[in-house]
């Protein structure tokens, strides 16, 4: 990475190809401004501000201005608004995709497919805007009235996640906006262009300049002031152990926090799956997206009558997976230089404690491969408890295998982790299906699928430390952004009618 300090010229009028966005200016980085590189190929993809608690302080008194009028303005007005943008994203979607691309270095048609889910997103949440529902109830008390209405918090504090861009904004933005809050967006430093672009197509769209705020820079610097910022809710998405630091902040000043974090996710093979299916949703569960998805598969369950059968069956689709940039692979780049030798690490560390590598395990580096981070589709055998690749996510192409003689084991491995995100059960038995979706600790259970699948209007988090018990997308995402206001109104008919 380059970084230019404060001052020096980073092209026309001295500004990043990424700048912060602040009440509607564009404003350079306090910490001057880096380089984004592709993952697939090495080449300059542009540059970002780097900005510090200062630049993030500025963002947060702007949003705070703005917010009042905002809140004002009737929810039904604010869902038309973030309709436009939702229209917006569609209506541009090709320039998103191709910064996305650019970015990720993921195929693009798997940035077409997330800009998809982001204009969902936005369609589903702005018509929230028409049905804010609120409750109406009763009182022992004669001449009393009560009912409970939502209630907008104030500035949202929102960091986000690289792995799927655009519906990470928009899962956040549309409904901390939609309720009334003004909201500074933190960006990964890995994705700059998109998120500036999301951001100008949201002012473009009717959103005033002030209520929705861009910062740009390092998660240990820029996200580390905005989770310490004064904000009144702070929603996180990313890693456990950052989630832990950035509850201990927000907790100690009891800021309401949204804490999406990572997952261990176990798919379970039943000795009476349909064996060539569960592979095939193993493959998608474990590589596609290259891994980067907290919902990812990383451990696959599988009971030992048919182990054997299911172990070739996945070793043969690895094998046959195409690794690149290209709308014709299957699955691309890691998102950077760090997060491939982290993964790397973990891999040779197994290694050296004896964990059987079935496949990958490698950097590959042949022909157009040579210049990115692309780490092999890894497949591991029995990871044990002493080793990262066994209790960690890694957030990457890496998964394993382990045998277990009886459902009940299986249940019972699939519970044995730190996190409880998404969990899937491959079987053709409705009773175990059942039993398998009452059990297992994980805020997303599928049967016959694979490990992810969420949609806009289903609630996704995650139990244990995969979260922090708030949800996002469906309609309990308002709930992150919303406060409950109970309204009580005494009413004395005899009194309307006294002289």
């Amino acid at each position: 990475m380059v970084v230019s300090q404060p001052g020096e010229s980073t092209g026309p009028g001295a500004l990043p190809d990424a700048p912060n966005l602040i009440d509607g200016e564009l404003r350079g980085g306090s910490l001057g401004t880096a380089e984004r590189r592709s993952p697939a190929t090495g080449a300059l993809v542009g540059t970002f501000a780097l900005s510090d608690s200062q630049d993030v302080a500025c963002a947060v008194r702007g949003a705070r201005t703005a917010q009042p009028e905002w809140a004002a303005r009737t929810v039904v007005d604010r869902g038309l608004v973030l309709r436009r943008l939702a229209q917006a994203l569609e209506a541009h979607g090709d320039e998103l995709v191709d910064l996305v691309a650019q970015e990720t270095g993921k195929p693009r048609r798997d940035a077409a497919g997330e800009l998809g889910a982001a204009v969902e997103m936005g369609y589903f949440v702005a018509g929230e805007g028409r049905r804010f529902y609120g409750r109406t109830t009763t009182s022992a008390v004669p001449h009393k009235s009560v009912s409970v209405v939502r209630s907008p918090i104030g500035v949202a504090g929102l960091i986000v996640a690289a792995n799927t861009p655009l519906p990470n904004y928009a899962w956040k933005v549309f409904p901390a906006l939609l309720c009334g809050n003004s909201a500074v967006l933190k960006p990964s430093e890995h994705t700059p262009l998109s998120a500036t672009r999301f951001v100008q197509l949201a002012h473009e769209a009717g959103v005033p300049a002030g209520v929705l705020q861009l910062v740009h820079g390092h998660g240990a610097v820029a996200g580390a002031a905005l989770a310490d910022a004064d904000v009144d809710v702070l929603s996180f998405t990313g890693s456990a152990a950052v989630g832990r630091r950035i509850a201990a902040s927000t907790g100690s000043r009891l800021v309401k926090t949204c804490l999406e974090l990572g997952g261990k996710n176990p798919l379970v093979v039943c000795d009476d799956a349909d064996l060539d299916r569960a592979a095939d949703a193993a493959v998608l569960s474990a590589f596609s997206n290259a891994g980067q998805r907290c919902a990812a598969g990383s451990r696959f369950i599988v009971m030992d009558g048919v182990y054997d059968s299911f172990k070739e069956r996945l070793l043969d689709r690895t094998a046959r997976l195409k690794v690149g940039s290209r709308d014709d692979c299957d699955l691309g780049p890691v998102v950077s230089e760090g997060q491939l030798t982290f993964m790397l690490n973990a891999v040779e560390a197994a290694r050296s404690a004896g964990v059987p590598i079935l496949a990958g395990g490698q950097r590959l580096t042949n022909g157009a491969l040579a210049d990115g981070c692309y780490l092999a589709p890894t497949l591991l055998e029995e990871p044990g408890e002493d080793v990262a690749a066994g209790r960690e996510e890694l957030f990457g192409p890496i998964s394993a295998l382990f045998r277990v003689s009886t459902f009940g084991e299986a249940l019972d491995r699939a519970n044995a982790s730190p996190y409880g995100l998404t969990a899937a059960v491959w079987t053709a038995s409705v009773d175990r299906a059942q039993v398998f979706v009452e059990r297992a600790k994980a805020g997303m259970v599928v049967v016959n699928g694979p490990t992810y699948g969420s949609e806009p209007h289903m609630p996704f988090g995650g139990f244990k430390q995969s979260g922090n018990g708030f949800r996002e997308a469906g309609t309990e995402a308002l709930d992150v952004y919303s406060d409950w206001k109970s309204v009580v109104v005494v009413h004395d008919p005899d009194a309307a009618f006294a002289p």
